[in-house]
Formats: C-alpha cells, structure tokens, sequence
C-alpha cells in the first residue's frame, strides 16, 4: 500500500496529476448522488431552452437597413483557442467530459513517465516532464474522443444552444455614437451578460439609457442597438 501511495503521489508530477484527477473523481460521485449526472446522458434536454422561453423577447421587424451591418461584415477565421477546441472535439462532447478525460489520460502517461524514466529522482524539477505530457495529452485527446462524438451525436447531443439575443433589452454601460463600441448589460435568467455594442444608425445612446439589440454582425461579436422606446423618451 505505501509503494502505491508513494507512486500516487511521487514525484510531485505525480502527485499533481493524481489530485486534478482526484477532484475530477469527486465531481462525478457528487454528480451521482445528487442525480445531476443523469441529464448529461439525456439527449432531449435543451440546456438554454428554459432561457429563451422565458426571457422578455421583443419582436422587432427587419428591413434591408437593420442587415445592412452585418451583410457588409467580413468573414473572419476562426481564433487560434477556437481551432485548439474543436480538435479535442469540445461543443460535440460535453466539456466535463472533455476535462475529465485530458486529466485522466494526463494521469496515466505521468504515471508511466515515472515509472521508465525514473522521475523521482528529479525532484521539483519533476513538474517540467508535464509541458510534453499535456502536449501528449492533447493529442491524444483528439483520437480517444472521436467514439464519444458519435455516441453524443447519437443519442442528439449537439452541444449547447446558442443563445439568441435579437430582440432583448438591456441598459449601457457607455456611451457610444457614430461607429464607437461600448458595453451594455443584458440580464438572462438574472444573469447580467455584457456584450459590445454598436449604435445602429449611429445616433448617440448615453450611459445608462435603455436599448434593444436589432442586429448582428456575422460573428456575432458586435451587437447593433437603439434606444428602446418608452414612455420617458418619446
């Protein structure tokens, strides 16, 4: 039993790796005995469904001009972290799947590391040997998760919705006018989410007012706002 303990948790990579490993383990038997676990395997439940059913959405009605930003967007490649994520195949598996996973094969490599190359010897130094193992790892990752991508994608599991913030309402947090970006804060299921914003035809739209999002760009990074007609401003 000591010789296990000391492998667990010698050298201090080792020991590293058996703990993330070990939290991971714990969430799962959390997870379990409160039946939370359950829905993850569930491929009928919308998971921002009960957000979009109950958010105060306002119809607004589209014309040529409120696509007239988001037609003239140009097509962005995608980030350098989002292709990293979509070659461990994260959004296609669920991510405590995904994370769990990394640490457990993380684990095992550095448990084999010490055992051939003798890392117990190294000391502290012993933490470096886990730059090429998570390197490994996620590799790894790529080939171990593309089974689960099927089986996710059998049982309907298509990742998490987007959520959809066309129509919704929300207050600055700047003031913007012409093409400057600002900030306003959107509550969604009284989370407050704060996206970047542009004002639609560009009129000014002081800190604090209230405004509804009409638009878009095509990466779904800006958003185009004017103000929200109420009984104080018209």
């Amino acid at each position: 039993m000591s010789e296990l303990f000391n492998l667990l948790f010698n050298p201090v990579s080792n020991g590293i790796m058996t703990v993330l490993t070990g939290i991971s383990l714990l969430y799962w038997l959390i997870m379990s005995f409160a039946g939370d676990g359950l829905h993850l395997f569930d491929g009928d439940v919308d998971l921002d469904g009960h957000i979009d059913a109950t958010a105060d959405v306002t119809d607004v009605d589209s014309s040529q001009d409120l696509h007239h930003h988001s037609d003239t967007q140009t097509h962005t490649e995608p980030s350098f972290f989002a292709k990293a994520m979509d070659f461990i195949n994260v959004g296609k598996v669920p991510i405590m799947i995904i994370v769990t996973l990394f640490k457990f094969i993380g684990w095992i490599i550095t448990i084999i590391s010490s055992i051939f190359l003798n890392t117990a010897t190294w000391g502290l130094k012993s933490i470096f040997i886990l730059i090429p193992i998570f390197f490994i790892t996620f590799i790894c990752m790529h080939f171990f998760t593309k089974p689960l991508v099927k089986l996710f994608n059998n049982i309907g599991y298509h990742g998490e919705e987007p959520i959809d913030f066309l129509g919704r309402m929300g207050k600055m947090k700047a003031t913007i006018e012409g093409k400057k970006l600002g900030s306003a804060e959107f509550l969604i299921e009284r989370d407050p989410i704060r996206l970047y914003v542009e004002s639609l035809n560009g009129e000014k739209i002081e800190y604090g007012d209230d405004v509804i999002i009409v638009d878009e760009s095509k990466d779904k990074k800006i958003y185009y706002v004017t103000k929200e007609i109420t009984i104080h401003n018209i």
